[in-house]
């Protein structure tokens, strides 16, 4: 069977770089199956490559292997690694990239990719995509077991945004991005609303730092509000959503990525 290899990155597709960690895929695994998720995350933008990545990957197969490469610390000290999960594994650099996708799995184990024998033989200091976090995918994809790669991690970066903070009667998040509609998407997802018995077609109040207050029902579809009138959804990303129907909820409530919610049952 074919492997399944996904590629998440910033690089866009007018130069190079996307072909060529394909290519480096290819030739160490001639039977990988790529996938693009996306090449048009904002440049260096690694709040909203974790939120896409996120967003797509629960949809991918058991066993499927997702690179993501949105790195402005590239040639820095940071690490690379892989995060392997109860689902999938995860490649890319230790900066919160991956966390927010592989915290919805359920992380198992994380290591630093260290050797040099599952990297090419040159290793440039811009190009970690293609010499290091290419390779390592492919060899995966061969059976090569994750610990070769290197040693454990015990500590790896996380966004500010990665891990809501869930309590007896509410959950503390962050809106993660909003969308080209002007839909605010928290990082809070479905599984956590139904711990503390929060479901569809219930009602809720959200708090955006401390300040703005909206009680909102939890609706299935837009419509089920008149036009112009806010709403809660769980978006096709199953994560939460503060949305107006045929509007701009963030301009609106003049909220930006970053803002603070706590959402509680009514």
């Amino acid at each position: 069977m074919k492997k399944i290899i996904t590629l998440l990155t910033d690089f866009g597709l007018k130069d190079p770089y996307v072909g060529a960690m394909k290519g480096v895929i290819l030739s160490i695994c001639p039977n990988a199956n790529i996938i693009d998720i996306s090449h048009e995350i904002r440049k260096f933008d690694i709040r909203q490559g974790a939120y896409v990545l996120a967003s797509a990957a629960s949809f991918f197969p058991k066993g499927t292997i997702h690179v993501g490469v949105v790195d402005p610390g590239v040639g820095t000290t940071r690490k690379p690694i892989i995060i392997e999960t109860k689902k999938s594994l995860y490649i890319g650099p230790d900066n919160g990239l991956l966390i927010l996708a592989a915290l919805k799995e359920g992380i198992k184990k994380v290591v630093h990719i260290s050797n040099r024998k599952y990297m090419l033989p040159r290793i440039s200091h811009t190009f970690h995509g293609r010499d290091i976090f290419a390779p390592a995918a492919a060899h995966l994809a061969n059976g090569i077991p994750i610990e070769e790669f290197g040693p454990p991690l015990e500590k790896y970066e996380t966004l500010t945004f990665s891990k809501p903070k869930i309590h007896k009667n509410h959950i503390e998040g962050e809106i993660i991005y909003i969308d080209d509609f002007g839909n605010i998407v928290t990082n809070i997802y479905r599984e956590l609303l139904e711990k503390i018995s929060i479901n569809e077609g219930e009602i809720i109040k959200i708090l955006f730092n401390d300040r703005t207050e909206k009680v909102l029902k939890i609706c299935k579809a837009y419509n089920e509000v008149k036009e112009g009138e806010f709403l809660a959804i769980i978006g096709s990303g199953d994560f939460l959503e503060i949305s107006i129907n045929q509007g701009n909820a963030a301009k609106k409530l003049n909220i930006k990525e970053g803002t603070k919610v706590v959402v509680e049952l009514v």
